[in-house]
C-alpha cells in the first residue's frame, strides 16, 4: 500500500488547507483512514480518523474546525482545516490501517505516507 499526501502550504492564522491522500496498491485492505501530525519537539498525535463505512475520530484539538472524508471510489482521503492557528503546524501524515478506528489509536497505522508539511503564520 503507497499514501501519497499533497495539499501542505503555509496559511495565515484563521485560515484554511485542504490536504488530500491518495491510496494505491493493495487498498482493499485499509478499513481505517486517519491523518497525524507531527511538530518539532512533540509527539505524533493522532489528528482523525475514518473508517469505511465513515465512521469518524477527532482529536479534541481539531474538532468542530478540522473535517475529514473519503471517497472510497476514488481511494482518497481529505483533511479539511479550517480556522488554523499556529499551533496547527506540523507535519500532517496519511496513514491507513487494515483495523478500526480504535485499533489505530491503540497500536498504530500499518502504513504511512511521506507526509506534507503545514505551516501557519501569526
Amino acid at each position: 500500500v503507497q499514501l501519497v499526501e499533497s495539499g501542505g502550504g503555509l496559511v495565515q492564522a484563521g485560515g484554511s488547507l485542504r490536504l488530500s491522500c491518495v491510496a494505491s496498491g493493495s487498498i482493499f485492505i485499509i478499513n481505517t483512514m486517519g491523518w497525524y501530525r507531527q511538530a518539532p519537539g512533540k509527539e505524533r498525535e493522532l489528528v482523525a480518523a475514518i473508517r469505511s463505512d465513515m465512521d469518524t475520530y477527532y482529536a479534541s484539538s481539531v474538532k468542530g474546525r478540522f473535517t475529514i472524508s473519503r471517497d472510497n471510489a476514488a481511494n482518497t482521503v481529505s483533511l479539511q482545516m479550517n480556522s488554523l492557528k499556529p499551533e496547527d503546524a506540523a507535519k500532517y501524515l496519511c496513514a491507513g490501517i487494515e483495523g478500526d478506528i480504535g485499533n489505530m489509536i491503540l497500536r498504530g497505522p500499518d502504513y504511512w505516507g511521506q507526509g506534507t508539511q503545514v505551516t501557519v503564520s501569526s
